[in-house]
């Protein structure tokens, strides 16, 4: 069949798409930014859509043009200027459902979540709910899947925060880490959704995809320490205040475009208990759902696993080192620290009113790379400005003020490692 895949490249999307290709389909990939996607799934047609933009049964006939079969696994976590929870869970599958019964699309399997539902515990399970409500009452020949905490060998969000937690160092900080999740391996999903579109089958259900054992928190992360090879170390239990603070500012910080996994949603649905029952799932497909064991086995953890691990928290706390270092030199240089500034480029040969006008253009670039970077759309491009902003710095010190790399306090020398730490934060920018 000739499948359209929306979601493609997100955790469980990509090993639908490569599961699917094993099968002999013919695939269509859709996603917001695929350039990536497109080298990494070469087997598969790429089409750049964002569901933002898919609010009509028009919009989509373009899509399903010569489509035989429809796996929606867009998604996205919690409500931000960047991510719309209604227009991606709600208004734009149910134009897509729309739009495959006019078209008489064959099947669509709908990727839902545990919980989902009018009586969701947060806004996420909710408009998933809502979509799962309106494939249901529809024509379509349709398959709900509802899958638990999804664990596969790449990492993305909640797996990705487990794997991260498991590479501290001393001690492993918790919130919740006796709460019980259930989980499900990405390959388990990847084969329901390849039985679910298999020659012939006329069946339409919703089923939970998870293993019948539940596990807690904490049990999850030791297993993966155990597995990436680091000894086992105590755990502590964050106190309820700064538990409150750190979802506070995950979600603050989601409307500056990042999506932490420990934003309020996903402590509301780890409250909320995940419930629910697999027997149908097993019965139907006769698939044996992986334990933790089984699914961390399945591969061994290589070198790269220890450094997402251990690198996890480095990220976030590169980029805010850099922020803080370049706003605070900017805004040191226009106040305490002018006359030093003044007198530094006098020794230069600048003087006057040039002098001043360097100082304070140079703590406006500053202070607006600091904040650019915190912004995750900006970050990048912020960046590269501060690569070349401090290649320049080294660049005119060296030629206007060349004994500055014998000074005391070192400041050329000061910014070869701020160069190394914006290119780290470059290379670990990428989120998937």
């Amino acid at each position: 069949m000739r499948v359209l895949v929306t979601g493609a490249y997100g955790l469980i999307g990509s090993a639908v798409l490569a599961r699917l290709h094993r099968d002999g389909h013919e695939l269509v990939g859709t996603g917001r930014k695929i350039d990536t996607a497109q080298r990494q799934f070469p087997y598969a047609r790429w089409i750049a859509a964002d569901f933002r933009d898919l609010q009509s049964k028009e919009a989509w006939t373009t899509l399903l043009t010569g489509i035989d079969a429809v796996v929606n696994c867009a998604g996205t976590f919690q409500q931000s200027w960047r991510d719309d929870l209604a227009a991606v869970h709600t208004s734009a599958p149910r134009a897509l459902f729309a739009a495959c019964q006019d078209l008489g699309i064959k099947r669509l399997v709908q990727i839902s979540a545990m919980g989902a539902g009018e009586q969701g515990a947060s806004a996420f399970a909710r408009t998933k709910g809502h979509a799962d409500a309106r494939l249901a009452a529809s024509a379509l020949p349709w398959i709900i899947l509802r899958p638990g905490v999804v664990l596969a060998a790449g990492v993305y969000g909640a797996s990705a925060m487990l794997r991260g937690l498991a590479g501290l160092p001393w001690r492993t900080p918790l919130i919740a880490g006796d709460r019980q999740v259930r989980i499900v391996s990405v390959g388990d999903v990847a084969d329901t959704v390849a039985w679910a579109l298999g020659p012939g089958l006329s069946v339409r259900g919703t089923f939970e995809l998870l293993h019948p054992r539940s596990y807690r928190v904490a049990d999850l992360v030791s297993a993966q320490r155990r597995w990436l090879g680091f000894a086992q170390q105590p755990t502590v239990e964050l106190p309820a205040i700064i538990a409150r603070a750190i979802t506070a500012g995950a979600d603050a910080l989601a409307y500056l475009g990042w999506r932490s996994p420990a934003r309020s949603t996903a402590f509301a649905e780890l409250a909320a208990g995940m419930h629910g029952d697999p027997t149908s799932w097993i019965a139907a497909t006769g698939i044996e759902p992986k334990d933790l064991d089984a699914i961390l086995n399945e591969r061994p953890a290589t070198l790269q696993d220890r450094w997402f691990s251990r690198l996890y928290f480095l990220k976030p706390a590169a980029i805010a080192c850099l922020a803080a270092f370049w706003i605070i030199s900017g805004i040191v240089a226009v106040g305490p620290g002018w006359s030093g500034a003044l007198a530094l480029l006098a020794s230069a040969g600048v003087h006057g009113t040039l002098a001043s006008l360097t100082t304070v253009a140079g703590a406006i670039v500053d202070i607006a790379l600091g904040l650019a970077v915190a912004i995750r759309p900006c970050a990048r491009t912020a960046l590269i400005g501060m690569l070349v902003v401090s290649a320049l710095y080294l660049l005119f010190g060296t030629i206007l003020a060349p004994a500055l790399w014998l000074d005391p306090l070192g400041r050329l020398v000061k910014i070869v490692p701020i160069l190394l730490l914006i290119v780290f934060a470059l290379a670990v920018l990428e989120e998937r």
